[in-house]
């Protein structure tokens, strides 16, 4: 049995690696991790399969003067590319060497493939999220009156954050505004899941704040990919609060602003918009207390005419009764000594009759008539059931009394 050194068989893939390619290729893969040393880039590229298992992973080296021969011929595009979880599509030579194994030297990419790639994720989020009814969820949430206890997802070094806390400091209209930072990445491979993170704490405690800021400064276009996410974008659909985006792009629109209540191109524009809502709130206060003020003044108006129009009235009414009064004073002025003297004279009459009835009917007319009057112990008798044998009686006559004593009755 032959035996061979690790050297011999090193030597032997490397010659037969070199017999069979011996022109660059074009491969596909993605970038597992990146990084850059003396000016030099290091990719670890892999591929995976339908459940997210490895299937390949190789090495890949883009020396410095390779990569600045494809900058001034790709541009900035070039750096956008070069990105951790990015699908590219490269030209690589295959270099095999006895000790340092195999690796892929990096000749030419193409960018468009990726942003490609990126588009069609992108459309794809967009479909599902479509399917699901999620793209325009959090874009029916009303929005407060006032939108001032803002909590903000970005970066805490972010430039676009500052101009976005700058622009509500300086506003002309004195306007306080709250905001309380949730600290993300907002670009890179982990911006995704930390943005995610972010809305579910914020969600957690949504009874805090009015409305949620997504914002980040300007970049390359690659450096969006993160807010195409498709489980960032059903946390975005799903939040109470509705979500403001503003991250820095005039042109390009990720799928987090389609899902998000409203989509603005800058941090600064986010800031701007909040403070135009509160304005237009102030401003509707404004007219509202015009409105009433305008309303009062008019009440007071019509109250006054009516108050005045009773006051004339009543001022009319009065002179008129006392008038009608000092009348009736006047006539009752005449006619009271005709009506005294008339009264007088009834009951003058009145009187002098009942002076001849009472006369008339007095106990001594009574006796002159030829009637007596008999009283018993002072008292006038009226029948005989009321004496007994033996009572002194006193009968007055018309000219003088009579005294008696009852006696028995002999036929009793």
């Amino acid at each position: 049995m032959q035996i061979h050194s690790l050297f011999d068989l090193q030597e032997y893939i490397r010659r037969v690696l070199a017999l069979n390619f011996q022109q660059s290729i074009w491969i596909t893969a993605e970038i597992g991790q990146a990084g850059r040393s003396k000016g030099h880039y290091y990719l670890e590229l892999i591929q995976k399969g339908e459940g997210e298992e490895l299937l390949a992973q190789a090495s890949a080296v883009l020396w410095a003067g390779e990569y600045r021969r494809l900058r001034l011929a790709l541009g900035a595009d070039l750096d956008a590319v070069l990105q951790t979880g990015l699908q590219v599509k490269m030209q690589v030579r295959v270099d095999f060497h006895e000790r340092f194994g195999l690796k892929l030297l990096i000749t030419d990419l193409d960018p468009s493939f990726t942003f490609g790639e990126v588009e069609r994720l992108r459309r794809q989020t967009v479909a599902t999220l479509r399917e699901q009814g999620l793209l325009d969820r959090n874009g029916t949430l009303p929005l407060p009156a006032v939108l001032q206890r803002i909590a903000v997802i970005s970066s805490e070094g972010a430039a676009g954050l500052q101009d976005f806390l700058e622009q509500l400091r300086g506003n002309k209209f004195g306007y306080s505004f709250d905001c309380q930072l949730f600290e993300s990445s907002v670009q890179g491979k982990s911006a995704a899941r930390e943005i995610q993170s972010a809305l579910q704490r914020i969600a957690g405690e949504s009874a805090f704040f009015d409305c949620v800021v997504i914002v980040r400064g300007g970049g390359a276009r690659l450096d969006l990919a993160a807010f195409d996410n498709l489980d960032l974008c059903r946390t975005l659909a799903a939040m109470p609060l509705p979500v403001f985006t503003g991250i820095g792009h005039d042109i390009d629109e990720t799928v987090l602003d389609l899902v998000a209540h409203t989509a603005l191109k800058t941090p600064t524009a986010v800031a701007e918009y909040l403070i135009q809502h509160n304005l237009f709130f102030e401003n509707g206060l404004l007219q509202s207390a015009a409105q009433i003020r305008s309303f009062a003044e008019f009440q007071v108006r019509i109250h006054t005419m009516d108050l005045n129009n009773r006051e004339m009235e009543i001022s009319l009414e009065s002179r008129q009764r006392l008038l009608r009064a000092g009348q009736q004073l006047d006539h009752w002025e005449q006619a009271l000594p005709g009506l005294a003297a008339g009264i007088f004279k009834t009951q003058t009459s009145l009187l002098n009759h009942a002076e001849a009835l009472c006369e008339a009917l007095s106990p001594q007319r009574v006796l002159q008539r030829g009637y007596s009057i008999t009283t018993h112990n002072g008292k006038i008798l009226t029948t005989i059931q009321s004496i007994q044998p033996g009572d002194a009686l006193e009968t007055r006559l018309a000219d003088g009394v009579v005294h008696s004593v009852v006696e028995p009755n002999p036929g009793v």
